[in-house]
This record gives structure tokens, sequence and C-alpha cells, in this order.
């Protein structure tokens, strides 16, 4: 049963909460201790970073979520024997009820997991209902549809697809028994948890929340106010559905009364879509092939197709490691981060900020034009992550930004199509483990924008990802590779990415992170710090934000001084300041001076997650 963390130490009363908004921090614990559990809460937003978290250590394994009460599922898990994809099956079972604006049970998944022999990518990504077509985001008009008005409602409810991705990965890697992963949830279903900080900003800033009558009933008070920071939240509904997946599997989700109700509720919303029975039953996760491309002396494997995430990651080390090779000058391990007097203490180099700005600002460019499902759109992968490729693309970048880049032309292209010009947005949530046998997993889930398309069914929310394709199929006559189209899996930015050795083969890290678009600019500086700059876990997520989306150059806001923000513009960058909130997990393994192997764990401070383990 899930005992560990129990709700006393999570149950503060509501003063307490607020009087913390803030943080209490997770201490620093050696190698051979086990890690303590710390209740760290902030809004999502810059302001609430906290400072003083410390890289978490753990000799046997360790567990890391975007929620304090996730990771302990996750830890539980691993305590009693548990794989890393047991931890993970646990963590989301968690999140669908104490996170429920970024991931759920309604929404879908991407996995890296590497077994201790071989690395595995299970795709979880929602479909477009087969009555979905290429206009769905159109205006009579023509003109696409606002945001808000095709997120909200049944219109953009894609086919849900975690639970069949978790069974799909627990089948081949569990385990303890798949009803057990779901206890923790249930019991804090039941019994109640306490409101954050972050989740009642979201709620407060939420202005669709109240004309759904679920969520309203759920989350506000009779008066239509947002109930209070520390407010005990049950979901007796949730629970009872997570008995059901317990002990019937993903079926539960997928056919019968549940998938009765969420059809019904998608149908018949003002804003309707076309999800349908057929479209439930006939849902399969896919184990897709990884993608691993060599960087320096490691290797690194993400999630291929329809994730441009993993593509991305690996064109961006590409280009900086044929950067490099060209020209020493633009070596990144030297340009270490600087000290500085924000909260994260530390500053990237200006020259770092230009170098990687400007080889995610050609990798965004490619994956605007070539990236959608691979079963739909013949995507020139090989092409796009060719080392020849690259160090073309590497030439491109000298000591001046480039403000936009052009796409490429790797080899392999079959299609000419359009540029996808939709607006990048932000969602989603992290988790990591690794567990006792040297196993170890990478998981981004998401129900895509805040509380997804505001439609809750028996205590969860459905997603809205059919938001992620284009809106705009055609342009100047040509295709957009991710335009709507029935059975198709929508773009995703998601990048779970598993770093190994390439000499020994041992792993090394599983990071990752939520963002949306921006997920990209997070793992990538987070890599780059774990391997050029050998900073530890926590200190290289706890590094400011910053990137380009082949647009204005982005850095956290109130992260960085002055003098770099001068630099930049010295070098013809458009700088923007703007809020970044990742939300990155990583767990690293170290040695010590007798070259006894550990991990180190890391977790955000612009969220409220941590790492935990023994």
């Amino acid at each position: 049963m899930f005992s560990a963390f129990n709700l006393r130490h999570y149950r503060l009363s509501a003063l307490s909460l607020i009087a913390a908004a803030l943080t209490l921090a997770a201490c620093n614990a050696p190698p051979s201790a086990p890690s303590g559990s710390a209740l760290a809460l902030a809004p999502e937003r810059a302001s609430g970073y906290r400072s003083d978290l410390r890289t978490q250590y753990a000799s046997r394994h360790m567990a890391a979520a975007a929620n304090p009460l996730a990771a302990e599922a996750g830890r539980e898990m691993l305590r009693q024997g548990g794989s890393a994809i047991d931890a993970a099956i646990a963590m989301q079972a968690v999140l669908t009820l104490v996170e429920p604006q970024s991931s759920g049970i309604g929404g879908g998944a991407l996995i890296m997991l590497w077994d201790g022999k071989a690395v595995r990518a299970y795709d979880g990504r929602e479909t477009a209902p087969a009555g979905a077509t290429e206009k769905l985001f159109l205006q009579a008009d023509g003109q696409p549809m606002p945001f808000t008005q095709a997120q909200i409602g049944g219109r953009s409810v894609g086919t849900p697809g975690v639970l069949r991705a978790l069974e799909l990965a627990h089948n081949q890697h569990g385990r303890l028994p798949w009803a057990q992963l779901f206890e923790p949830a249930i019991h804090l279903a039941e019994q109640g948890f306490p409101i954050s900080p972050r989740l009642h900003a979201l709620i407060a800033a939420d202005r669709a929340l109240p004309r759904s009558p679920d969520m309203a009933g759920y989350f506000l008070n009779a008066d239509g106010s947002p109930k209070a920071i520390g407010t005990q939240l049950k979901n007796p509904a949730l629970a009872a559905v997570l008995k059901r997946i317990g002990k019937e599997g993903p079926a539960a989700l997928y056919k019968g009364s549940v998938a009765e109700e969420i059809v019904a509720k998608v149908q018949r919303h003002a804003n309707p879509g076309s999800l349908s029975m057929n479209d439930l039953q006939g849902y399969r996760a896919k184990e897709r092939t990884p993608l691993c491309t060599d960087y320096k002396r490691w290797q690194v494997c993400g999630m291929p197709p329809p994730s441009s995430g993993g593509i991305a990651v690996a064109q961006i080390l590409g280009t900086l490691q044929a950067l490099e090779s060209r020209d020493r000058r633009f070596a990144l391990p030297p340009l270490k981060p600087v000290p500085s007097s924000t909260a994260a203490g530390l500053e990237p180099a200006p020259e770092a900020v230009h170098l990687m700005a400007e080889a995610e600002r050609l990798a965004y460019a490619d994956r605007a034009l070539y990236v959608a499902d691979s079963d739909f759109v013949p995507v020139p992968l090989a092409g796009l992550v060719a080392p020849n490729y690259l160090a073309a693309r590497a030439a491109l970048i000298g000591e001046h930004s480039m403000g936009m880049a052009k796409p490429g032309n790797p080899a392999g292209v079959q299609l000419a199509y359009a540029a996808d010009r939709s607006p990048m947005r932000i969602s989603t949530s992290q988790v990591v483990a690794v567990d006792d046998q040297g196993g170890a997993v990478s998981m981004t889930t998401t129900v895509e924008a805040a509380f997804g398309s505001h439609l809750m069914v028996q205590g969860f929310l459905l997603n809205n990802q059919m938001t992620d394709f284009s809106f705009i199929p055609e342009e100047n006559g040509l295709p957009v590779a991710n335009r709507v189209e029935p059975g198709k899996r929508p773009r995703s930015s998601m990048a779970p990415t598993l770093i190994f050795d390439r000499q020994s083969g041992e792993l090394v890290a599983t990071v990752g992170s939520p963002g949306g678009s921006q997920i990209i600019e997070y793992v990538a500086k987070s890599v780059v710090a774990l391997l050029d700059w050998n900073m530890d876990p926590q200190a290289a997520i706890s590094l400011p934000n910053f990137g380009s989306r082949n647009g204005p150059t982005e850095r956290e806001q109130g992260q960085f001084s002055p003098s770099l923000i001068q630099a930049l513009r010295d070098k013809g960058h458009e700088v923007k300041q703007i809020d970044m909130t990742s939300g990155t997990q990583a767990i690293v393994r170290v040695r010590d001076a007798q070259g006894k192997a550990s991990w180190a764990g890391g977790a955000d401070p612009r969220r409220e997650g941590e790492a935990l383990g023994d």
C-alpha cells in the first residue's frame, strides 16, 4: 500500500502552504544515504523560481516528477522492486490527479526506455478521429480559428494514447502487478490532497474554466471563486476509474461506460468533435525505432516522428559538434556558465547563447517543413541528422545572428511541402526514473494546453491534442506535412532523452522536459550543461533557459544580466524576455573516487517537483 509518503508529510495546513508558496528545500544527501523528501510548491511562472534546491543522491534507484506526490509514488514502486516503467505508471496516475492541467489518462505520452540491453521507444501519441478532416480548424471564410475557439470543447480531442503506451511497455518490462501501480493515486484521490499554489494559480487564471460545469464544480467554490491554496481536493470519480483500470486494464477507458461518456462529451459539446467508440476501441500504441545519434563521446537517444523533439535535439547537438570541429573558437566546453546575481546563481556565456540559438534556428526551420507523423508523411529522417548535412548547416553560423533560418535540403526528401506556420504553444509534464536493475525511463506526457479541452469525464480531463496539427492544411498549393488527416498523430516537440557512453555502452543520464514547442530548447540546454559543462543535474536544470525557435532569441525573464543581453544585441540578435517555465527532470550516473557508481537527480525549480531516491 501507499505508505512511505503518507498524507501526513504532504498535508500541511492552508496557512503553511501559503507561507511556503515558497519552498521547503530538499536536503542534499550523500550517495550512500536515502534522499529526503521535500515539499516545494510554486506557481507556474518565473517568480516561483526555487533557488535552494540541491542535487539528490541515491545508490539504488531514483524517481523524479513535476509534483512531489508523484515522485513519492514512483519511489514507492521502486522500493517494492518495481522497474522504471512501473514507477512511471504510478507517477502518471498521480499526476492525473495532482497536475490535471498538464497530463493525465485522457492524454498521450512518448516514452524512452532502457531495459539494460536495448533502448525502446513507445508512442502513445493521440490520433485524429476517423471523422476529422484537414479543414477541422478553418472558419467558414477559410481562415484559421482563434486558438481558444479551437481548443475548448470536443473539436480538439484526439484519441487518448497514454494508457495503451504504458500497457505496451509494462507488458514487456513491468515487474509489479498492473493494479498495484494505481494504488497511490487511488489512495490520494479518495483521501484528498492539498491544492498547490501552482495549481491554484492556473485555476484562477483560466477564464474558460467557469464555463465547464464539471471543472467548475471540482475546482471552484459555490460563488465561482477558485478553491484556496491548501484546500483538500478529493476525486472519488477518478478513484473509481483508476480502480477499474487497475482491474480491467486500459480497456476500462477504451470500452464500456467510460468510453461512452467520453464520446458523448465530445460529440454533444457546443463545439463538437467526431471522436467515436470505434476510434477509442481501435487505438493502438506503437513501438518505434529510437533515434540514436553520436555526440562527441556520447550516444544520445530520443523519440522519432511523430515527435520533432528527438530530431531537433540531435540536429542541434550535431550542428554544435560540427561548429567545434570547424573552428575551436566555437567549442562549447570552454564557454562555461559564469556567476550571476539572479536566483539561478549562474548565467550562460553570451557566446554559448549565440551558438546554441543559431543551431536551434536551423533545427526549428527544418522542423516546420519536414517533420510530421511518419506513418503519413515521408520524413527524411536519416538526411536530417546526417553529419555531412549538419556540417553544411553549421557553415551558415557565424559571428552574427542569421535572424531567421531557412530550411535546408537534406537527402531523402520525396515531396514538396509548405512550412507549418502554426503558433508555438506551451504545455505538458515529465517523469524520469532508474531502477535497481539499471533500467531507466524518460516519459513526456501531456493533455496539450492547460486543462486540455476543458472536457472532464469522471474526474479526469480530455486532451486538446488536435490543435498540435497545423490549422492551415496547405499554402501556395503545397500541402503542410503536419495537416489534419484521419488516424494521424499530430507532430510533437516532446523530447524524452536517454544518454549513453559510446565506448562502454553504459547509461549516463535520463532527461526530459515539458514546455510545448520550447521543450527542444530546454532539453538541448540541459544536455549541453550536463555533458559539455559537466554540471550536476540540479545546476544544469536550474541554469537559466534560453534559445530560439527560429524567431527572436529568447531569454528567461529575470535571469539574465544587462551585459549578456547587450552582448547578444551586438551580435545582431533580437532579444526577447519571456516566461520559460520548463519542468525538466534529470537523473545522472555519478562515480566516487573509488569508482563506485550511484545516481544524482534534479528537479526543475520553476515548478513544484522533486527527485527522490534510496
